[in-house]
């Protein structure tokens, strides 16, 4: 193929050199968002259809409410309060405060691309989707808001994606990366658990919201990444 097809070749070299400004970064990118779009397409229209999904929704909504404990509660409740929407807004407050202190002006700009642009679609979704929570008789937390996507599901991909994304670039050795990626999605697991704990979203919501905040996530980060690389490239021009 390379002698046959040199400029084909050479494009799709390119797409996987990883340091050229549209090379394994924006290909990665490009990857993920179409993966996370679809993964979020397929979610919805089952829900929307009522398809079995919805079933499954139902039945893990109803062993978890059959099987709550008392002494788990109050930490879910810790969990699920510190990411609604204003704790991860000042937990990204925070993060930016360090990101200007360091002078990581497109981290910066990726966080707050990133954080406020997803809870806003989240919202909009919301809006668009309007499925009803969960309910039960005796509730453990009862909200008037709409089900499907989860915002504090969406919120903690957003905020620790685009932390440990940062902690990734930052740092060398690929042991302590899979550490700070496995401790990232641990986080997105735990708050996702917790809502569908308490009962406020079935599980198709907060696995929708992973989808749909991954790939705007995705879409923000490989943007600023593209940015960062086109301009160095000029710069040393």
């Amino acid at each position: 193929m390379k002698k046959r097809f040199p400029r084909i070749y050479r494009h799709i070299a390119a797409r996987f050199a990883p340091d050229t400004q549209f090379g394994l970064h924006l290909t990665a990118g490009v990857a993920l968002l179409g993966l996370a779009v679809w993964l979020f397409g397929a979610i919805a229209s089952e829900v929307v259809a009522g398809s079995h999904i919805t079933l499954i929704d139902q039945q893990v909504a109803d062993w978890f409410h059959g099987h709550a404990a008392s002494g788990w509660t109050p930490f879910m409740l810790f969990v699920t309060h510190w990411h609604a929407p204003a704790g991860v807004l000042a937990m990204s407050f925070m993060l930016a405060i360090y990101f200007h202190v360091r002078r990581a002006r497109y981290w910066l700009a990726s966080l707050a691309l990133a954080v406020p642009g997803g809870l806003l679609l989240n919202v909009l979704l919301k809006y668009i989707f309007q499925r009803a929570r969960p309910s039960f008789g005796n509730p453990l937390l009862t909200l008037d808001s709409f089900s499907f996507p989860s915002g504090h599901t969406s919120g903690a991909v957003l905020f620790y994606g685009v932390f440990a994304a940062y902690l990734v670039c930052a740092t060398r050795p690929w042991p302590l990366r899979a550490v700070q990626v496995g401790a990232a999605l641990g986080m997105v697991a735990l708050v996702a658990l917790s809502r569908v704990y308490l009962g406020v979203h079935y599980l198709s919501d907060v696995l929708a919201a992973m989808a749909v905040s991954g790939a705007w996530l995705a879409t923000c980060i490989t943007a600023m990444s593209t940015l960062r690389r086109r301009r160095a490239v000029r710069v040393t021009e």
